[in-house]
């Protein structure tokens, strides 16, 4: 084998060594050990039929009872079609990525010529010499894409399991508000219908019906908002899940939220957590890493572009039958003439320059942001704290208060209505305010790995 021939393979040899794909299996095993507090590491791309039956079964298994939150988040890993795609977006991210590492295919060019009576056949295999030079930093940009392509999968995945935590929340709360707008609505009604017999029998004014009346339309119109914001929200948790209309028959939820922890989260403990790993500077990181290595792989490309071939040709010469062949090599240079690649290198510059800054605010940002969202959450639990323990409690007093009262008749039927009218709207209140300290418990779950999501 000649000279020129070995190094004609040498770009081949290196890039089958140099080039290996990274499957999207690894990246999603990182993304479960990334945020394992939010997957529970079960997310997976289902690539089989056997998988595609696998998560099919656990998602008719949690069906079967009422939905935990816990529960709703492995319902939509598994079954939500939003999260398979989101996955599958990654895997081409990831192969896009790999394949930016890859050196161009070798050209290959084939030319018969005729003069008189010669017969000519040129071969020309050509490759880019600059590409293969390139070759080590064209890897080093690949990886550094692969990298941020990986985080950028495990923040998605955050995003969408806060966003399944806090539907939840609000679905559940929905519904427990709207058994207690019945409670209300019935108990307008009541109160209506006794007014309108009073004044038929001459013990009430119009004037009083006409304020119990009131009352029961304003009751009835309130009663029709939460039915409508049960449903919204319900509707929104199941496409949320990825539901079917199947499995949206099936659905079923807790009847209550669940309970306040005893005590709520301590600063210094989130602080604590927060100084590990966060997703949003690794992720930032990542980027400016990228455009650093690109900005030195195009500042070289700018400036020169040179093309290497190996050349044979035979040429026939048909009067005396004779056959000859010239062997030897090319270089194709592309001159800066026109364009010295100058607005390139800017536009490299001008983008690393804006990464540097990107990770410099986000690194700054991200103990403003955690300290935004851990006052929200401790303000969500000290009120819904407050509620449960101060507020509610004392309606309930004033309740049997009112009811022995009406015992001895101190007080009449539209008083003790009006007081148990009042309690179960302090009950909502309640249960307005444990919903607040839920979705502030989710946002701030989602600013500690470095995900911030809105806060009540």
């Amino acid at each position: 084998m000649s000279v020129v021939t070995r190094w004609a393979l040498a770009p081949l040899v290196l890039l089958l060594a140099g080039c290996a794909s990274v499957g999207i299996d690894e990246a999603v095993r990182e993304a479960n050990t990334q945020a394992r507090d939010f997957t529970g590491g079960a997310l997976e791309l289902g690539r089989t039929a056997e998988q595609r039956e696998r998560r099919q079964a656990l998602s008719q298994t949690l069906l079967d009872e009422p939905l935990s939150q816990a529960d709703a988040v492995q319902l939509a890993l598994a079954n939500s079609p939003a999260v398979q795609a989101l996955l599958a977006e990654s895997w081409a991210d990831m192969a896009t990525a790999n394949q930016s590492g890859r050196l161009p295919n070798p050209v290959f060019s084939f030319e018969r010529m005729r003069l008189g009576s010669e017969l000519e056949f040129g071969r020309l295999l050509s490759f880019g010499l600059v590409d293969l030079i390139l070759l080590p930093q064209r890897l080093q940009v690949a990886a550094s894409q692969q990298a941020q392509a990986r985080l950028q999968l495990a923040s998605a995945v955050v995003d969408q399991v806060t966003q399944v935590r806090q539907a939840w929340v609000r679905a559940v709360a929905a519904q427990q508000a709207l058994h207690y707008a019945r409670q209300v609505q019935r108990s307008a009604a009541a109160s209506a219908e006794l007014a309108r017999r009073m004044q038929a029998v001459g013990n009430f004014s119009r004037l009083q019906r006409a304020r119990q009346q009131v009352f029961y339309a304003d009751a009835s119109t309130q009663l029709a908002v939460a039915q409508h914001g049960a449903m919204a929200t319900r509707e929104a948790l199941v496409r949320m899940l990825g539901l079917d209309d199947a499995q949206a028959a099936r659905l079923r939820l807790p009847a209550r939220l669940a309970d306040l922890p005893p005590a709520p989260r301590e600063a210094a403990d989130i602080g604590t957590a927060a100084a590990a790993q966060r997703l949003d500077i690794q992720l930032a990181r990542a980027r400016l890493e990228a455009a650093g290595r690109s900005q030195g792989l195009t500042r070289w490309a700018s400036f020169v572009d040179v093309e290497a071939g190996v050349r044979r040709d035979t040429v026939f010469d048909n009067a005396d039958g004779g056959k000859g062949t010239r062997r030897g090599f090319e270089l194709d240079i592309r001159l800066p003439l026109f364009d010295w690649g100058a607005a390139q290198r800017e536009a490299m510059d001008a983008g690393t320059l804006a990464a540097a800054h990107r990770y410099d605010a986000t690194v700054r940002g991200a103990a403003s942001q955690l300290r935004e969202d851990y006052s929200a959450y401790r303000t969500a639990y000290d009120i819904a704290r407050h509620h449960r323990d101060e507020v509610v409690p004392l309606h309930q007093v004033i309740a049997n208060e009112n009811l022995l009262r009406y015992n001895g008749m101190l007080i009449g039927v539209f008083e003790l209505l009006a007081e148990a009218r009042e309690q179960v709207a302090s009950v909502t209140r309640a249960i307005d305010a444990q919903q607040q300290f839920w979705l502030a418990d989710a946002a701030l779950a989602a600013s500690l790995i470095g995900r911030p999501a809105a806060a009540p």
